[in-house]
């Protein structure tokens, strides 16, 4: 008898490497286009639309904001009507969205556009999971999830090789036209390679996901507003408490529902709360970095814009050269040293490449290498940790937990890194350039003479950054693998909890 799952039954085992191969590209575009809009920000700082420094972190978060809060929802959309439905339907959403960007005539309509798109990569990302598992034989399904986990992680690097390509040939908003290109391609694909499953009936929870993504939105508010507001500001405050009130209703109603999109009380499972806890901590680093990275290599490098996307090549090193071997590793050496020495070297590269700015750019490149050297192991390790936890039914929920926490780690990331980044700037600006809160703004109101002191003072302030997000990562890292070494410890009073809320979950 074949060991293939029964909803894949009708698709034979040779097909498996096409739909890993679709998935994955489908994956490589949502993920990668969080990562080439940061190429982007020096031109749309210059561009007609005249954003300012907030606006230029909501136009890259806008996206990430709606792809992370419903991407549980869309998971479970998928799971009721249809894994290979809605995977075809997010991509053509994410094509409109795109559409609406690259014709965008102001702030605003760029805004609705990145809304939009991040719409349909919710629908994307959990969803081609899902098809994957439920199209992948038990016996290849780790290898699986391990190569698409890596495709999470490869996505970023080829959004920054692929958009600097495109935006050194043109305007900015070639980038969104071949994004809608891409999408179309990618729909065609899956709706060919793509086999069905079954669906089950689940409940949809619209004002759980109003919720969360209000709450997430108003926690983004405070944070990207802080510095021209005020941090006690009554905005800024203002927007902490609304995203404390707004958190609060969201788990009180999930809790209440008698069949919760995302019940809260699944974080009490240690294992699932450590690893969807990692998964926000890596992609806090990582895409914190990536916003930094591309104007970084511009501005402080002198780099083209096509130059700035091929300078974080070396990052895709390790994931690519030995993603495959992780699953292996982590049966060897236990989860919690593969992630040890994955925070290790994320904290670490961070750190380091905060002291190469003015250095060689061989220095530079080594540090990306040990961050991809950490992502590497971080990726599959988390990925399968949160796919172990609940039942095999509930794979889009599943795939869209892992999803929320890492694109909320995106969010999280460019706010904070950008934030800082930017008060750290103001405060190094040269005179002449006080006032301004861009380095475009800065350049163009400043004597050509100063514009060295101007460049000086973003690549200090943006190292500051680094610095501090470095830290972070270490000591949330380390709080990762306290709460995994405690789950552990106590896995066997854990485990009748853990299938009981799963079991509750999946009703």
């Amino acid at each position: 008898m074949s060991d293939l799952d029964p909803a894949a039954s009708r698709a034979r085992p040779v097909r498996e490497g096409v739909v890993l191969a679709c998935v994955s590209l489908c994956t490589i575009l949502v993920v990668g286009f969080v990562a080439s809009i940061n190429l982007a920000v020096p031109k749309l700082a210059e561009s007609g639309l005249n954003p300012s420094s907030a606006q230029l972190l909501w136009i890259v978060d806008a996206y990430v904001v709606f792809f992370a809060c419903l991407v549980i929802p869309a998971g479970a959309v998928g799971d009721r009507y249809g894994r290979k439905g809605v995977l075809l339907a997010g991509l053509l959403i994410f094509a409109v969205g795109a559409a609406v960007s690259a014709a965008a005539t102001g702030v605003a309509m760029m805004l609705v556009g990145r809304a939009v798109t991040g719409v349909g990569a919710a629908c994307v990302l959990p969803n081609g999971l899902a098809v994957l598992i439920h199209g992948t034989r038990p016996s290849r399904r780790s290898h699986a999830i391990a190569v698409w986990a890596a495709m999470t992680g490869v996505g970023g690097v080829v959004g920054n090789v692929g958009g600097g390509a495109i935006l050194s040939a043109g305007s900015w908003r070639w980038l969104f036209v071949a994004i809608v290109l891409l999408a179309t391609v990618c729909a065609i694909w899956a709706a060919v390679a793509a086999p069905r499953s079954e669906r089950h009936d689940r409940d949809l929870n619209p004002r759980a996901s109003l919720l969360l993504t209000f709450a997430t939105l108003a926690l983004l508010v405070g944070i990207i507003e802080g510095p021209e507001h005020g941090w006690g500001s009554a905005v800024v405050v203002g927007a902490f408490a609304a995203s404390l009130g707004l958190f609060a209703a969201w788990a009180f109603t999930e809790m209440r529902a008698r069949h919760p999109l995302l019940d809260p009380r699944l974080f009490r499972i240690g294992g699932l709360r450590a690893a969807c806890l990692g998964m926000l901590v890596a992609f806090f680093g990582m895409f914190g970095l990536f916003y930094l990275n591309a104007s970084l290599l511009q501005y402080g490098r002198g780099f083209s814009v096509f130059e700035a996307g091929l300078g974080v090549i070396p990052m895709v090193v390790a994931p690519v050269v030995a993603s495959r071997y992780v699953p292996a590793l982590v049966g060897r050496v236990g989860r919690p040293v593969v992630l040890g020495a994955a925070f290790v070297a994320i904290g670490a590269g961070l750190f380091g490449l905060a002291t190469a700015i003015d250095g060689g750019y061989v220095w530079y490149a080594a540090w990306l290498v040990v961050i991809g050297v950490g992502m590497t192991l971080a990726l599959p390790c988390l990925t399968m940790s949160i796919a172990a936890a609940l039942p095999r039914a509930q794979a889009g929920v599943a795939g869209g937990l892992q999803s929320t926490t890492r694109e909320l780690g995106s969010a999280l990331g460019v706010a904070v890194i950008g934030t800082m980044a930017t008060s750290n700037f103001i405060h190094r600006l040269p005179a002449g350039a006080h006032g301004t809160r861009t380095v475009a703004d800065a350049l163009a109101v400043t004597d050509p003479s100063r514009h060295g002191a101007v460049i000086d003072a973003y690549t200090a302030g943006a190292g500051a950054a680094l610095k501090v997000v470095a830290v972070l990562v270490l000591v949330a890292g380390a709080l990762v693998l306290t709460d995994m070494l405690w789950a552990q410890r106590r896995s066997r009073a854990a485990t009748p909890v853990a299938e009981k809320i799963a079991e509750k979950v999946a009703k």
